[in-house]
C-alpha cells in the first residue's frame, strides 16, 4: 500500500486529474516559457518602459504636442506635414488627457503581451498603435525627409515594434523544424524577407546625401550630445571628432555592414550566426553612441529607440538546432530452433 506521502506525490504529478485534489501550485495548463515566449516577455518589458517614459512631466505639457510632435512635420511632404501639425496642436491643447491615454494604451499592450491568454490581442493592438505612432508621432520615421540615418534610428523605432509583433506571433508553422524563432509564425522565407527589407533599408539610409557629406555624421552626433549627461555627451563629442570630415567613408562602411547583415539570414547556419552577432553589436553601438540610449536621460525620450529592438530581433533570428526525429522501428525477434 502506498504511503500518504507517496499518494500525494502521485496526485501532484498527475495535475489533480479525475477530481483528485492536487498539491501542485501551478495551474493545470501551466507550461514553462519557450524561447519565443521569453522574447515576447522582453518585448512586453520594452513596452512597459515606454509607458513609464511617457509618464515624465514633460509629456504632460503643451510642449509635447506643439514642439515634439509638430517638430516631426519638418521636411515631410505637405500633406503628411499638415496631418502631423494638426495632431500635434490637438495633443498639445489637451496634453493631460492625451498623454494619459498614451500611457494607458502602452501599459495595456505591455500587460496584455505578458499575460498569455491575451497575447494575440495585445500583439495585434501593438501593430495598430505602432502604425499610428509611426505615422503621426514619428512622421513615418522621417524616411521621406532624406535626412534619416541608421545612426539616429531609421526607419523609426515604432515600426520595428510592429515587425516584432508579427515575427513573435504565437502561431506555429512547422515549429519542430523551424530554423529560428521568427520562422515559427510566418515561415522561414517570409521572416528572412522581412529581415532583408529592414537591414537593406538601413544600408540605403546610410548612403543618403546628408550622411555622405563630410560633416554629416559629425553634426548628427554633436546634436545628440545636447541635453545628455556629461559622460554620455563627452562620448558623443569624442566620436563626433573621430568622424569629422570622414562622412563619405564612414557612410560607405556602415552601408556595407548593413548589407552583409541583410543577407545574413539567408546564409548557412555558421555564417548566419556571425552576421546576427554583427547585427546585435552594431545595434548596441548605434544605441549608445548615435541614439544616446534613446535620449531617455534627457527627460524627453519616449522610447529606447531602435537599439534594443534590433537586438531582440537578432535573438529571434538566432539559428537553433533542429533535431531530426528518429523513425520508430519494430523490433525483430529471432526464435532459437527455427530455420
Amino acid at each position: 500500500m502506498a504511503t500518504t506521502t507517496e499518494a500525494m506525490g502521485t496526485i501532484g504529478a498527475t495535475g489533480g486529474r479525475e477530481g483528485v485534489l492536487t498539491t501542485d501550485w501551478r495551474a493545470p495548463d501551466w507550461r514553462a516559457p519557450d524561447r519565443r515566449r521569453m522574447l515576447q516577455l522582453v518585448l512586453a518589458t520594452i513596452w512597459l518602459l515606454d509607458a513609464v517614459l511617457q509618464m515624465q512631466p514633460y509629456m504632460f505639457t503643451n510642449a509635447f504636442g506643439t514642439r515634439m510632435i509638430e517638430g516631426m512635420s519638418v521636411g515631410n511632404p505637405a500633406g503628411l506635414a499638415h496631418q502631423i501639425t494638426s495632431a500635434g496642436r490637438v495633443i498639445g491643447h489637451h496634453a493631460m488627457v492625451s498623454n494619459a491615454v498614451f500611457v494607458l494604451v502602452q501599459m495595456l499592450i505591455a500587460l496584455g503581451i505578458a499575460w498569455r491568454p491575451t497575447v494575440k490581442i495585445a500583439l495585434a493592438g501593438s501593430v495598430a498603435w505602432a502604425l499610428f505612432v509611426w505615422w503621426i508621432g514619428e512622421g513615418l520615421g522621417g524616411v521621406l525627409t532624406g535626412t534619416e540615418s541608421p545612426i539616429t534610428g531609421a526607419p523609426g523605432a515604432v515600426i520595428v515594434y510592429a515587425l516584432l509583433a508579427v515575427l513573435l506571433w504565437p502561431t506555429d508553422r512547422g515549429a519542430a523544424t523551424a530554423p529560428f524563432v521568427a520562422a515559427r509564425s510566418l515561415g522561414a522565407g517570409a521572416a528572412r524577407t522581412l529581415w532583408l527589407v529592414l537591414w537593406g533599408s538601413e544600408s540605403y539610409y546610410a548612403l543618403q546625401a546628408v550622411n555622405r557629406s563630410p560633416q554629416g555624421l559629425h553634426d548628427v552626433l554633436r546634436a545628440m550630445a545636447a541635453g545628455q549627461p556629461h559622460w554620455l555627451s563627452s562620448l558623443d563629442d569624442t566620436v563626433a571628432r573621430l568622424v569629422a570630415h570622414r562622412g563619405l567613408g564612414v557612410s560607405i562602411v556602415l552601408a556595407a555592414v548593413c548589407a552583409v547583415i541583410a543577407v545574413g539570414a539567408f546564409l548557412p547556419a555558421a555564417a548566419g550566426r556571425a552576421t546576427i552577432v554583427m547585427a546585435a553589436a552594431l545595434a548596441t553601438v548605434i544605441w549608445v553612441v548615435g541614439e544616446g540610449f534613446g535620449n531617455v536621460f534627457s527627460g524627453s525620450g519616449t522610447d529606447p529607440n531602435t537599439g534594443p529592438l534590433l537586438i531582440l530581433m537578432a535573438a529571434a533570428f538566432w539559428p537553433r538546432r533542429v533535431e531530426t526525429p528518429v523513425p520508430e522501428t519494430t523490433p525483430s525477434f529471432v526464435l532459437s530452433g527455427t530455420s
